[in-house]
């Protein structure tokens, strides 16, 4: 984690490495849960693969590293936690 001031002497905690201990669906998003308590959620229509894929499908992942990222086998997808937050790899 990584500390970071604001203008008005406030304290902000940043995860530098940010990584996923979670992920779930709704009915169009994807969800992610992160280690430093964030959650995050994209539209399942940026990942025309899982949109489309069964429930079962989706269900059958696993995490990339330490969670740096999610792997679908099945389905041959690959999503990042940084990319998705749009921090550089």
């Amino acid at each position: 984690m990584q500390k970071t001031s604001s203008n008005d002497g406030t304290n902000t905690y940043v995860a530098k490495d940010p990584r996923a201990t979670g992920v779930e669906f709704s009915k169009d998003s994807l969800i992610l849960t992160l280690e430093d308590g964030r959650t995050l959620s994209a539209p399942l229509q940026w990942f025309p693969r899982l949109r489309d894929a069964t429930d079962d499908d989706r269900r059958l992942w696993r995490f990339i590293g330490k969670g740096d990222g999610i792997h679908w086998p099945k389905l041959d997808e690959d999503i990042s936690v940084r990319g998705l937050l749009g921090l550089p790899d």
